[in-house]
């Protein structure tokens, strides 16, 4: 089956196959959220990105198997909603950037810096910290042997612009540097890119737009 990233609240997951890595994305509401599921293919272990609602949706695509750990993007609710009752029913480590744990009313398990890196199975992933759209947004890049990068951004990066930095010029100048020099910076234009909410992009489609968005300030 073709990859395509687009998928609605209430339909089926659509899954990525990757050579190491299998990567279930499905949407939640009542905000439209996407949650990002990653199973190691050598292992079976699993890891839960943004338990945002609908905890019966996530628990399901989880299935009997459990998840090893599940990781919040960043401390605003609709990213969280859903995240108690899963860590409850499945036992998993809780992951969050160290400046927004404190706004994420689970216990953190680990708290995330720039540069750590995160395991499922014998897959690993790298953190980032991008800053602006909360003091502790992270995203995880995984540099994938076998092909071009894949990175979960949050709310950090969507197709056609940064996250909402809610007219602020100093959060919205944090937001774009960290992503222009942590993300596109490193990354090549293959890069197929996550976001936290709405369809899949990748950083060359976005690469062109980086100046427009700077111009425009959101």
């Amino acid at each position: 089956m073709t990859y395509s990233g687009a998928v609605t609240v209430g339909g089926p997951a659509d899954v990525h196959e990757l050579t190491d890595l299998m990567i279930s994305k499905v949407a939640v509401g009542p905000m439209n959220n996407n949650a990002y599921l990653l199973r190691c293919r050598a292992t079976d272990e699993q890891m839960l990105i943004d338990a945002a609602a609908d905890p019966g949706t996530l628990l399901s695509l989880i299935g009997d198997s459990g998840i090893a750990s599940v990781v919040t993007t960043h401390r605003h609710q609709d990213h969280w909603g859903a995240l108690r009752e899963v860590q409850e029913a499945t036992g998993a480590r809780t992951y969050a950037g160290r400046h927004d744990a404190e706004g994420i009313p689970v216990a953190t398990d680990v708290l995330v810096e720039d540069g750590d890196t995160l395991r499922v199975g014998r897959v690993e992933l790298t953190a980032r910290h991008l800053v602006g759209h909360t003091p502790g947004s992270i995203a995880l890049v995984y540099d994938d042997p076998h092909g071009h990068p894949h990175v979960f951004t949050g709310d950090c990066l969507f197709p056609g612009g940064v996250g909402n930095t809610w007219k602020d010029p100093k959060a919205f100048e944090s937001l774009l540097h960290d992503v222009e020099t942590k993300l596109f910076d490193r990354l090549p234009d293959e890069t197929w890119v996550y976001p936290g909410h709405g369809d899949d992009t990748t950083l060359g489609a976005e690469r062109p737009q980086l100046g427009e968005w700077r111009e425009r300030g959101w």
